[in-house]
């Protein structure tokens, strides 16, 4: 199962209560207040790790809760502290709080009423987090700390304290959680184009492929060599549909995952297997992305000419090019291997350019 954005709740552990004791011992009268510290409740931390590729996790447990410290003791002892629960999330995960007006109430049995269930973007939630390091801690809900003794209340007008303090509510929340593949080059196109064939042939990443639409389910990423030990990495993205900004088909399950990469490859179906015309495959693409994120049609792009070993593919492309300009097109045969050399070579080169 791939999980690339989820609604979670988190609750950190509470502080431990303050103790209310006095030293009791033979030969030593009045021994004073001695109660100890309650410990401090854990808290929820979040680490970006390059071994985890999504958020199933928290699919099936989507509720976090750390758990309370201990109570103080006699004789200054202070309550043991909780420990943190310590969450591995992918690199690029976003983290963002959900206020509590978007919040659905519980589910009341008794006063039930029919109501549409609570929607919001994301452009109406706090980001709290962009966890796009390695290593990168996000204390998402921190433990509370230990309430105090009745140690901590003495003095020369109060010889025996009977105050303490209780422990402090760790925090809660409920959040978002997104996540957004980090890659050096994203493969756009529509379904059926050739992409899942061509990062097989570009990489060591061995997705599904077959001669339907939506084979690519999620974003599948490769890693590509170049000469000189360099590599880039490149992200198969599952098939763009007309209407992708609105959510139609996979929607923004496809649009978040371009968001950070560098270059932006257009993968198009040069021989048109679909009935469908190359030079405007192009322009929806386009238009896609500038609906979606206008920042996205500013990226760098090149466009590969796929599937050039079909029939009317040569036709096509000439005129493809007469209508497409001033960007760079590579003529490619993805399933005949033939022009991929040529395609890492300009890839490495475009890469390099961006930095």
């Amino acid at each position: 199962m791939f999980v690339d954005h989820i609604k979670i709740q988190a609750k950190a552990g509470d502080g431990g209560c303050g103790s209310v004791s006095f030293r009791r011992e033979k030969f030593v009268p009045r021994g004073g207040p001695d109660g100890g510290d309650g410990g401090r409740g854990g808290s929820v931390i979040f680490k970006a790790d390059p071994n985890v590729d999504n958020l199933a996790g928290f699919f099936y447990e989507p509720i976090i809760k750390a758990k309370n410290g201990d109570p103080g003791r006699g004789k200054q002892c202070y309550g043991r502290a909780a420990k943190d629960v310590e969450i591995a999330v992918p690199i690029g995960t976003l983290v963002y709080r959900i206020p509590s007006g978007l919040v659905p109430a519980p589910f009341d049995p008794d006063h039930f009423e029919e109501k549409p269930k609570p929607k919001f973007s994301t452009d109406e939630l706090e980001l709290v987090a962009d966890l796009a390091t390695l290593g990168e801690e996000l204390i998402l809900c921190k433990g509370g700390e230990g309430g105090k003794g009745n140690i901590h209340f003495k003095s020369s007008r109060n010889r025996v304290p009977r105050q303490y303090t209780e422990g402090d509510k760790g925090e809660e929340g409920t959040f978002y959680i997104e996540l957004r593949k980090i890659a050096d080059a994203g493969l756009v196109g529509y379904p059926n184009a050739g992409k899942s064939t061509l990062i097989g042939r570009i990489s060591a990443a061995h997705p599904k492929v077959a001669p339907y639409p939506f084979t690519t389910l999620h974003p599948i990423v490769g890693v590509v060599d170049f000469p000189g030990f360099q590599r880039a990495t490149v992200a198969d993205i599952p098939g763009l549909i007309e209407g992708a900004h609105k959510n139609v088909g996979l929607g923004h399950d496809f649009l978040r995952h371009i968001v950070r990469c560098k270059l932006l490859v257009h993968v198009i179906d040069m021989a048109g297997s679909e009935g469908r015309n190359p030079a405007e495959d192009l322009g929806k693409l386009r238009e896609e992305l500038k609906l979606y994120d206008p920042a996205l049609t500013k990226r760098p792009w090149i466009v590969v000419a796929n599937k050039m070993d079909l029939p009317d593919a040569e036709e096509n492309l000439k005129a493809f090019k007469r209508r497409v300009k001033r960007v760079k097109i590579i003529p490619i045969s993805a399933e005949q291997n033939t022009g991929i050399e040529a395609f890492k070579k300009l890839l490495h080169e475009k890469i390099a350019e961006q930095g």
